[in-house]
C-alpha cells in the first residue's frame, strides 16, 4: 500500500501534541462544571434547511450523502454542522420539555466547514461552547455570568494573552437610529468589515448599502474608534452627542459587563483583558445584545479566536421563544498553531509515569503484578516490553518521556527500587505507598524556552 496523501485541512495531533489538547479540554471542562454547566453532545448532521438559518449561509456546508443512495433516501437533505450553536438550538427545541431553565450547557466537540485551509482556519476543528438559555426570557445578569466563567476558563490555562473585546448590539443599533440612519442593520455589517478593510472605504459602504450620510458615516466611524476598560467609556460615548432609549439601555449593559468581570480578569494576574471596543460587531443577525470576540496576543494573524453574546430569538417553536447568551472558544484554532511555533508542547508523548523494568521472560508475572498494584493506586504504568539488559530498558522509558523506572526485587528479602531516569536518584521503593510527584503523575503542557542560538541564526 502506498503512503497516504495527508488531506488538507484535517488536521490530526501527535500523542504529545494531543495530550495538551486533552489538558486544555479537561482543565475548561471542571471550570464550567464547577460553574453549574452540564455538559451534552450533539449529533453529527443537521437538516440542511437548519444550517442554512442564523445569517451562517456563507458557510460551505459538507452534505452527507449515502454513495448508492437515490432522491428518494431518507438521508438526502443532512449536511454536517459548522459550529456548535445551530445543533444547540435544534437540541433545546426538541429537548425543552426534559430541560430545567435557565438551561446552562457547555459542549466541546468537533464541526467541520468546507472552506480553504489555512492557519487556524480548519475544515475539522474543535470548538468548546457556554451557554445559558432561558425561556421566553433571560435576565441580563446571565451576560455577564457567561463572560466571567469563560474569563476565568481560559485564565487557568497557559495561553498567551487574551483579549476580550465587547460590544453590545443595543448601543450600536441605537446610536445609529439616533443619528437617523435608514438601514440600521445594513450599518452593523459594514461596521463589522473594519478589521479587513480600511475606514474610508467602511465609510462609503455605509452611505452605498446603509443610506447613511457622509456626515452620518464619519460619526459612526468615531463611535467604533471608542475602546476602553474602565467607567470612561459612558463619557466617551455620551461625549459624541447621540441620544436614543436603545442606546442608553446598550451602554448600561456594556458597563456592567465590564464592572462584572473586572474581578475575575484580576484574578488572571494580566493573562486575561476585558475592554468595550465599539468596532465589534459581529455580523451575524441573531445576536441582539452582548457580543465579544476574543484575540490572542502575537497572534493577531488568526483574527478572533473565540466569540458570542446574547441572542433573543435564536431558538423559537412559534408557541416559546428561547432567548440565550453563550461564547464559543476555538480550542483547534488556538492550539495548532501555538503546538506549531513550539509555545506549548506536551510535557512526553505517553501517559506512563513508570515503567516496570523486566529481568527476564519467566518473571513477567511478577512486573505485571507491580504495575496492577501501582494502577490500583492511579499511577498510570507499563511493563517493559522485553526483558534487555536494563540500561536498554531505561532508554527505552527515556525515549518515551516515561520519568521512573521499578525495578522489582531481584531476591527475596530484598526492596524494590525506583529510579529517577532524569537526576539519576534511585531509592527504595514499596507499590502501595509509593507516588511520583503531582506533576509527574500525568502528561502536562509546558511552555519551552526558546533556544537564543534560534534568534540569532
Amino acid at each position: 500500500m502506498a503512503k497516504p496523501t495527508p488531506l488538507s485541512g484535517f488536521p490530526e495531533l501527535l500523542p504529545a501534541a494531543r495530550a495538551v489538547e486533552r489538558e486544555v479540554i479537561d482543565t475548561l471542562s471542571r471550570t464550567f462544571e464547577l460553574h453549574g454547566f452540564a455538559n451534552i453532545e450533539t449529533r453529527v448532521v443537521e437538516p440542511l434547511d437548519r444550517l442554512a438559518k442564523g445569517g451562517e449561509i456563507d458557510k460551505e456546508i459538507y452534505v452527507l450523502r449515502r454513495l448508492q443512495a437515490d432522491e428518494s433516501a431518507d438521508d438526502t437533505g443532512l449536511g454536517m454542522h459548522f459550529d456548535l450553536t445551530v445543533p444547540f438550538a435544534r437540541y433545546v427545541l426538541e429537548n425543552a420539555g426534559h430541560l430545567e431553565f435557565p438551561f446552562r450547557r457547555f459542549q466541546i466537540q468537533p464541526a467541520w466547514r468546507g472552506e480553504r485551509p489555512q492557519e487556524g482556519r480548519y475544515r475539522q476543528f474543535t470548538q468548546a461552547d457556554i451557554d445559558v438559555v432561558g425561556k421566553d426570557e433571560l435576565p441580563f445578569h446571565h451576560d455577564v455570568e457567561v463572560m466571567r466563567v469563560m474569563v476565568q476558563a481560559l485564565g487557568g490555562l497557559p495561553l498567551p494573552p487574551l483579549s476580550f473585546q465587547v460590544n453590545n448590539r443595543k448601543l450600536i443599533q441605537g446610536f445609529y437610529l439616533g443619528l437617523g440612519i435608514p438601514d440600521v442593520t445594513a450599518a452593523i455589517r459594514q461596521i463589522d468589515k473594519l478589521d479587513k478593510l480600511p475606514a474610508e472605504t467602511v465609510a462609503d459602504l455605509l452611505v452605498e448599502h446603509a443610506g447613511a450620510t457622509a456626515d452620518q458615516a464619519g460619526r459612526c466611524l468615531e463611535l467604533a474608534t471608542i475602546r476602553v476598560a474602565d467607567h470612561t467609556l459612558v463619557e466617551r460615548v455620551q461625549a459624541l452627542g447621540v441620544t436614543d432609549d436603545l442606546l442608553s439601555r446598550g451602554l448600561a449593559e456594556l458597563s456592567s459587563v465590564l464592572d462584572g468581570c473586572a474581578d475575575a480578569v484580576t484574578a488572571t494576574d494580566g493573562r486575561v483583558t476585558v475592554e468595550a471596543n465599539l468596532r465589534i460587531a459581529r455580523g451575524l443577525d441573531y445576536y441582539t445584545g452582548t457580543v465579544v470576540e476574543i484575540f490572542m496576543e502575537g497572534y493577531e494573524r488568526l483574527k478572533s479566536v473565540g466569540g458570542g453574546g446574547r441572542y433573543d430569538a435564536l431558538a423559537d417553536d412559534g408557541r416559546t421563544t428561547y432567548p440565550g447568551v453563550g461564547i464559543s472558544f476555538g480550542v483547534s484554532r488556538t492550539l495548532i498553531p501555538l503546538l506549531a511555533d513550539g509555545v506549548l508542547a506536551g510535557s512526553r508523548a505517553v501517559p506512563s509515569a513508570v515503567l516496570v523494568a523486566l529481568a527476564d521472560e519467566e518473571s513477567r508475572p511478577v512486573s505485571e503484578r507491580l504495575a496492577d498494584r501501582l494502577r490500583a493506586r492511579g499511577i498510570p504504568c507499563e511493563v517493559a516490553p522485553a526483558p534487555q539488559k536494563y540500561g536498554r530498558q531505561i532508554r527505552y522509558a527515556e525515549r518515551r518521556g516515561i520519568p521512573f523506572v521499578w525495578f522489582p526485587a531481584a531476591q527475596p528479602g530484598q526492596s524494590d527500587e525506583v529510579k529517577d531516569i532524569r537526576s539519576g536518584d534511585q531509592v527504595e521503593a514499596d507499590a502501595a505507598s509509593w507516588a511520583p510527584p503531582e506533576d509527574d503523575l500525568r502528561p502536562t503542557i509546558v511552555t519551552p524556552t526558546p533556544d537564543p542560538q534560534e534568534k540569532t541564526q
